[in-house]
């Protein structure tokens, strides 16, 4: 029961914050617009003098709404959605009929009006909170429906990458650990060695999906994976670095390079019996994209429907990760060329 409410109470929004107070002051004014056009049929001085009393009248019932909301609205957070919501819709109906019997009071005060109690009052009060009350629904469905589809949104889109994020460590893990496995026996110094790189990678492959990495950090998970598997291909993996006006302040989202660069070493590199160079480019343009190269020699005998398959998945997932930080700024292309197999990233460069 108690795990219902806490997801009851996400689903309410912040009432207190400022896009709530402006958004209501928008909605009052377009308010006082429309009761001023419903009762006038001729724009005039008649007109203009109602309409700067409707949006007297409606700017006070929202400002002391604000005010009221911005009070209370700690403890809304305590409260499941529904009863929430009717608290708002009650203290906000509440915050109209003192703010209709202080306008009457002060036009007595002020002797715009002789009479204590006019005739009209009731009239005006019962008026006012039919229109309250119905704006006040319109209003309060808008904010949660809104808030809940953003609640919902960013959940999905957290599930999301974590789903691909979970999608990478098994298969890396577990060719780590084998890479590991096949040194404790011949050198332990070595597969300690390793053992520390790996607690280093795991330490950031569970770390926040989400997040953004400096591209130091990022190429530095990469050279430490790379150390690893080399440590079980020897010589027949080689590496070449290559970056050229980098900013060292340019971030990228996280294991957007090592899955490529692991696509790399298990379609290009492993089936050759020869081994061969993956070549990993970083430059920039106009010092507002950042360009990134993985290319690997094209294996002379492999599965080929096996092979498309694995690097079509790691590029899904480094595409998906892509789009989730950049939309339609950032691009993923791959080609044979020459013998080899290229992958080539364009995304903005963001700076930390």
């Amino acid at each position: 029961m108690r795990s219902n409410d806490h997801r009851s109470q996400s689903f309410l929004p912040d009432f207190g914050s400022g896009t709530i107070a402006w958004r209501l002051l928008v909605l009052a004014q377009v308010l006082a617009i429309v009761l001023t056009v419903s009762r006038n049929n001729q724009l005039n001085q008649a007109a203009w003098n109602d309409f700067l009393l409707m949006t007297a009248f409606a700017q006070l019932i929202a400002v002391s709404g604000i005010f009221t909301l911005r009070i209370i609205s700690p403890s809304l957070t305590r409260m499941r959605v529904e009863l929430g919501t009717m608290m708002i819709f009650i203290i906000l109906l509440l915050v109209t009929v003192i703010v209709v019997e202080a306008a009457v009071w002060g036009m007595h005060y002020l002797q715009i009006t002789t009479q204590r109690w006019p005739q009209w009052h009731w009239s005006l009060l019962v008026r006012t909170l039919i229109i309250s009350a119905v704006i006040y629904v319109l209003v309060l469905r808008y904010f949660t429906v809104s808030h809940r589809a953003q609640i919902e949104s960013e959940a999905q889109q957290r599930s999301r990458l974590e789903a691909l994020q979970s999608r990478i460590r098994p298969h890396f893990m577990f060719n780590s650990l084998n890479s590991v496995a096949s040194l404790i026996r011949s050198d332990p110094e070595l597969a300690e060695k390793a053992l520390q790189d790996l607690a280093d990678l795991f330490r950031v492959l569970l770390a926040d999906p989400r997040k953004m990495v400096p591209i130091t950090a990022e190429g530095e998970l990469a050279r430490q994976y790379l150390d690893i598997e080399k440590l079980r291909l020897g010589d027949r993996l080689q590496v070449k670095w290559t970056a050229s006006n980098v900013p060292r302040s340019a971030q990228i989202p996280s294991l957007t390079l090592q899955p490529l660069i692991e696509n790399a070493v298990y379609h290009g590199i492993e089936p050759s019996f020869a081994g061969g160079t993956i070549d990993i480019q970083m430059w920039s343009e106009n010092n507002d994209t950042l360009n990134v190269m993985i290319s690997n020699p094209l294996a002379e005998v492999t599965n080929q429907g096996q092979h498309r398959k694995g690097n079509q998945m790691a590029m899904n997932i480094v595409q998906e990760r892509l789009s989730r930080h950049f939309g339609g700024k950032a691009s993923l292309q791959y080609f044979e060329q020459l013998g080899n197999y290229h992958v080539k990233i364009q995304m903005p460069i963001v700076r930390g």
